[in-house]
């Protein structure tokens, strides 16, 4: 191969994950795609599992026979890692798989921090299936949430806000709430002729998880039509996007100082107009020294620098990697 990888880096999303091999001078060696990370459903070693085909696939794509102990450092930024006890598990299973020499385990929100940031300090608010917030300041402090859903106080996300716009669209339908365009929109996008049948066709299975996130980008389009109901969701998630970006600065006491608040995750590079500019409006009148940085760039980018600086790669080398795998503006 003529080059020895030095990282293996991971972002395992709760949709998708990406793998990369890289060389501790930036370049990427091999890579792979494949679905998301679940461990909370199929346990931790199961999950890790299913991290190894992919890990295989992108050692091939680089040239390398196995596997096992074929990096320095691995660098594993993992979604539904977010109470210690997940931590743990995860961090085991990923050390026993021996892809490395040494390992480390992240929240899949540290590679959107990463990715987002050259400075040390900012927080970053990643809005996909769900929403979670991580946060750091130049003195090493760090702030995590649960973000477990509705019982850590977790409000929105893709696969939150599809349930949210059926709850509006169903009042609408059969009395109890008001009228929304949601109400004739939903069923619509699948060719169905009511509420009643769209109902039927989620409960009874017949619509597939992955068919009914098809409904929160029809929510943001009906609340882009002026559609009340619609907007006013769309605005709680702004406003419970810079709560958790509230919270995180005031934890490390960083409301005085210019803060990049970074963003990522589908529901937030998407973007919707009406939720971006929320956001930047409620930040403004709440923090107004932060300011919002959007990330666009697959976040395994995030993952490989974090191996990168594990490995005390030098900065040229961190630079190539955004180069080779950031969109222009974002480098």
């Amino acid at each position: 191969m003529g080059v020895t990888p030095a990282v293996l880096a991971v972002d395992a999303g709760n949709s998708k994950t990406d793998v990369a091999v890289v060389s501790e001078d930036g370049e990427v060696l091999g890579s792979s795609r494949g679905p998301g990370f679940l461990p909370h459903i199929v346990q931790p070693d199961t999950a890790v599992a299913s991290l190894h085909v992919l890990v295989e696939q992108a050692a091939a794509d680089a040239g390398i026979a196995a596997p096992t102990g074929m990096v320095r450092h691995v660098s594993a930024c993992l979604a539904n890692v977010d109470l210690p006890v997940e931590q743990r598990l995860l961090e085991q299973a990923v050390e026993a798989r021996a892809w490395g020499a040494t390992s480390a385990v992240f929240n899949d929100t540290y590679a959107l921090l990463r990715a987002g940031l050259e400075e040390p300090q900012g927080v970053a608010v990643i809005c996909g299936a769900g929403i979670n917030c991580t946060g750091r300041s130049r003195d090493g402090r760090e702030v995590r949430f649960a973000a477990v859903g509705h019982i850590s106080g977790d409000w929105g996300g893709g696969g939150f806000l599809w349930t949210e716009a059926m709850w509006w669209a169903a009042r609408a339908a059969d009395g109890r709430g008001p009228q929304t365009a949601l109400r004739e929109a939903l069923p619509a996008h699948y060719g169905l002729p009511t509420m009643e049948a769209l109902i039927e066709a989620v409960h009874l299975g017949h619509l597939a998880p992955e068919r009914c996130v098809e409904m929160t980008p029809l929510l943001f389009d009906v609340a882009a039509g002026g559609d009340r109901i619609a907007v006013d969701v769309v605005r709680r998630q702004a406003a419970e996007v810079v709560a958790l970006a509230n919270a995180a600065l005031t934890r490390l006491d960083l409301h005085d100082e210019p803060t990049p608040v970074v963003l990522g995750g589908g529901v937030l590079t998407a973007g919707h107009r009406m939720l971006l500019d929320g956001i930047d409006e409620e930040l403004a009148a709440s923090a107004p020294k932060a300011f919002t940085r959007v990330v666009t760039t697959p976040l395994v980018l995030g993952a490989a620098l974090l191996g990168l600086d594990h490995v005390s790669a030098p900065d040229s080398s961190k630079e190539r990697l955004r180069e080779s795998v950031a969109p222009a503006g974002e480098r």
